[in-house]
């Protein structure tokens, strides 16, 4: 099977279903943003994670193919893959808590980055902040609650594995200090 099929060359996609969107569309943005979050989780794993955060990452990677393809399909399609749930978005609360026991409480703002891997998990985070921005802006009905609730819960968690990664490698977070007036 060739990779290539020109049906998108006039600047259309489909989606799961058939319909044809423009590839400007809010909802192949939204998918897309999805696609670029999993792809730099990929980058992260790649920097060198420790083993309990690097399986972690790879389950949240499989999640979010899963989460793309429901967005890939117009609301209430069936696209035959296990709907993103409330059990997905308390498994994200659990990660984090377990994180947060092994990290001081924060104390102001810190800036992005320390070691490599700390780095790549805030450009994540970032992205994910971004797809869910484009979830959102599909507007009402367009994606489930727990979708939102999950791409929400997965940036905070980033941030926190971000910490993490900083903390178990012995770097400290750069506090943020703002400029002197």
């Amino acid at each position: 099977m060739k990779i290539y099929t020109k049906q998108g060359d006039a600047g259309e996609t489909g989606l799961f279903g058939g319909t044809r969107v423009s590839k400007a569309s809010a909802r192949v943005a939204a998918y897309g943003d999805v696609d670029e979050l999993n792809s730099t989780l990929g980058v992260a794993r790649a920097a060198g994670l420790d083993a309990d955060v690097d399986a972690l990452l790879a389950s949240i990677q499989s999640e979010l193919f899963e989460l793309g393809a429901e967005l890939a399909a117009r609301p209430g399609k069936d696209v035959g893959l296990p709907p993103i749930g409330d059990a997905q978005v308390e498994a994200l609360e659990r990660a984090i808590d377990r994180a947060e026991e092994e990290l001081a409480p924060l104390a102001s703002f810190i800036l992005p980055g320390g070691s490599l891997a700390a780095a790549h998990l805030h450009v994540a985070r970032t992205v994910c902040r971004r797809a869910e921005r484009a979830i959102v802006g599909l507007g009402e009905g367009q994606a489930r609650p727990e979708v939102l609730r999950y791409v929400n819960r997965l940036s905070d968690l980033l941030f926190v594995l971000a910490r993490l990664a900083n903390h178990r490698r012995g770097v400290v977070d750069v506090p943020w200090r703002g400029r002197a007036s």
